[in-house]
C-alpha cells in the first residue's frame, strides 16, 4: 500500500477511534437525526436473495450485523478501526456468536475478506459507510475485492454518499461539484486564455448564490480529525452503477433512501414536520432519489 494511502486509512482510523462506543447509538439509536430506514431495505435484499452467509467490509460496531442475527446466517465481518473491531465482537459475542467472525482488516486488501477456518467465498457481501474513504483511484480495488468475495450467484450491497444530492441542497456542495464534475473550472480557466480574469470573476459571482457556510465543518471530538477532516466523498449513482456493471455484476439496481423533502437548510423552520415529511417520502426506486436523497445504494449479482 503506497504511503498515501497508509496516511488516508490512518486519519480514517484515529477519526472513528472515539466512536466505538457511541457510533451506533447516534446513527441508529431512537435519537438519531433520522431514522435508519435502510436496515429493513438491507435485510430484505439479502433475506430475497437466498444468502446463507454474509460478509461486511467494514462492519463498524456491527451497525448491520447485530439486525442480521435473527436471520439463520452465517454472519462475518471486518473494520479498519480496532475499537470498532472490539465493539463488534462484544455486541456479536452478546448475540451468541463467535466474536472470532469479526476482525481488523482493509477493504483494499483482498486477503482480509476471508479468514482461515471461515469461507473462502460467501453468498452476499456488504460495504457501508466506506467508499466516502477510498480515494477515487481505488473505488475499481473494492469493487473487484467485493466481486471476488463472493460466490457465483452471489449478491454484493454497497452504498455511497449521493453526489448528485448536492444540486438540491443549494450550499457548499451544489457549488463544488458544479464547479468541479460540470463545469470543471480548472480545464476551463486553462482553455480561457486571454479570459482567465472574466472566467474567475465568473466563478466568484456564481458562487455568492450558495449558502458556503452549510453544512457546518463536523470536527474531532478529542483532537482526532472529525468526519468532515478526513476523506469523505461523494458518489455519482450513475458513474457508480456503470463500474458495476463494467466489472462484470448482473441485474445491477440503484436504491435510494434517507430523502429530504426540503433543502436541508430549511430543516429548522418546520421543525418535526420536515423529518416526517421526509420519512414519508422514503421509496428506494423514486427517480427522485437522484437529487433528493443523500444516500444510495447499488446491488449487482456475480454470475
Amino acid at each position: 500500500m503506497s504511503d498515501s494511502k497508509s496516511e488516508v486509512e490512518t486519519n480514517v482510523q484515529r477519526c472513528y477511534s472515539t466512536w466505538g462506543e457511541t457510533y451506533y447509538r447516534d446513527y441508529y439509536g431512537e435519537n438519531a437525526p433520522y431514522p435508519p430506514v435502510h436496515i429493513n431495505l438491507l435485510r430484505e435484499l439479502i433475506i430475497n436473495s437466498g444468502a446463507k452467509s454474509v460478509i461486511d467490509a467494514g462492519c463498524g460496531p456491527a451497525s448491520f450485523l447485530r439486525h442480521l442475527t435473527g436471520d439463520n446466517l452465517e454472519l462475518y465481518g471486518f473494520d479498519l478501526t480496532a475499537e470498532m473491531v472490539s465493539e463488534a465482537k462484544r455486541v456479536m459475542t452478546d448475540l451468541g456468536f463467535n466474536p472470532n467472525q469479526v476482525w481488523q482488516g482493509s477493504v483494499l486488501k483482498e486477503y482480509d475478506y476471508r479468514r482461515p477456518g471461515f469461507p473462502l467465498r460467501y453468498d452476499a457481501a456488504i460495504c457501508f459507510g466506506v467508499l466516502p474513504h477510498i480515494p477515487v483511484q481505488d473505488d475499481e480495488t473494492v469493487l473487484q475485492n467485493l466481486f471476488n468475495s463472493v460466490s457465483p450467484g452471489g449478491l454484493v450491497i454497497v452504498e455511497a454518499r449521493n453526489a448528485l444530492f448536492s444540486l438540491f441542497t443549494q450550499n457548499r456542495y451544489t457549488y463544488e461539484f458544479v464547479r468541479d464534475e460540470l463545469i470543471r473550472s480548472e480545464e476551463l480557466i486553462a482553455y480561457a486564455d486571454s479570459k482567465k480574469p472574466e472566467i474567475t470573476e465568473a466563478l466568484v459571482t456564481y458562487q455568492k448564490h450558495f449558502r458556503m457556510d452549510l453544512p457546518p465543518i463536523r470536527i474531532g471530538k478529542t483532537g482526532e480529525p472529525g468526519y468532515d477532516q478526513v476523506l469523505s466523498r461523494t458518489h455519482n449513482p450513475l458513474v457508480l452503477a456503470r463500474q458495476f456493471t463494467q466489472m462484470g455484476f448482473q441485474n445491477v439496481q440503484t436504491l435510494f433512501y434517507h430523502f429530504h423533502a426540503l433543502p436541508p437548510m430549511f430543516a429548522g423552520l418546520t421543525g418535526d414536520f420536515f423529518k416526517a415529511a421526509s420519512v414519508r417520502m422514503e421509496s428506494p426506486r423514486d427517480w427522485r432519489g437522484y437529487f433528493m436523497a443523500s444516500a444510495f445504494i447499488i446491488t449487482g449479482t456475480r454470475l
